[in-house]
């Protein structure tokens, strides 16, 4: 339903390069090895289920790559949003589903091994822009392209400078594309003194639409409720709630 012109699916593939654990992928968590995703589309197709490590099937084409840390997020009305780390920023790119050109799989053999680059596409993105990591706290005005201002708000969980051990090492950079502007919460509660950083941080935070408060998965922790001003933990969550 997020693409009425065509279905977009967002695959596995395993790459055949031993690493460190991605903090984030597309779809989940990855508990060995390293993986990256691959976005196949399906024109004029209904919707078919996606296993986990799927083969590619006929009438089905590759037409997006993504690397480790990349995430994926819908764009209104149709379009296909990608954010992930570049370098010392953070990237928010915008596609088409309908204008991607498909390539071989052979294209991408070995490329994620000696490529830093997150994103690999025929098609270049109808627009981009990045924010700096390391911004101070609170709010900051940002020049977001049109064609990503239909996003009311997207939640991005990243890492963080930390001086000392009880600094925040993750911060959520909270963008709001419509109004121009990016929020930077400090995660108060996660920091070196009581968590292990690289081997447990945030993977992805949403916002419940009732209460308006933000919650999240840390890895090797669990899920997590954050107080009103979206940098202290007020709890953890348990499955079933």
């Amino acid at each position: 339903r997020l693409f009425p012109s065509s279905i977009l699916h967002i695959e596995f593939r395993e790459s055949m390069v031993a690493g460190r654990l991605p903090r984030c992928i597309p779809g989940g968590l990855i508990k060995r090895g390293v993986r990256f995703g691959l976005a196949l589309l399906e024109a004029q197709a209904q919707p078919k289920r996606v296993k986990r490590f799927p083969v590619v099937r006929v009438g089905i084409q590759a037409c997006l790559a993504l690397n480790t840390y990349c995430r994926p997020f819908f764009i209104p009305p149709s379009h296909l949003g990608i954010w992930c780390p570049e370098g010392r920023s953070i990237r928010l790119t915008c596609f088409d589903p309908g204008q991607l050109k498909s390539f071989d799989l052979s294209e991408i053999a070995g490329w994620f091994k000696q490529s830093g680059d997150r994103i690999y596409a025929a098609t270049a993105p109808l627009a981009e822009f990045e924010v700096p990591l390391g911004l101070d706290p609170g709010m900051h005005k940002i020049e977001v392209p049109l064609e990503l201002q239909s996003v009311d708000e997207l939640i991005a969980p990243t890492s963080y400078p930390a001086k000392e051990k009880d600094d925040p090492a993750f911060a959520l950079y909270v963008f709001y594309p419509q109004a121009g502007l990016v929020e930077v919460l400090p995660q108060k509660w996660f920091s070196a003194d009581k968590y292990q950083v690289g081997k447990q941080w945030i993977t992805r935070a949403a916002r419940d639409p009732e209460s308006h408060r933000i919650f999240g998965e840390c890895f090797g922790v669990g899920n997590f409720l954050l107080e009103e001003d979206g940098c202290r933990l007020d709890g953890w969550i348990s499955d079933g709630a």
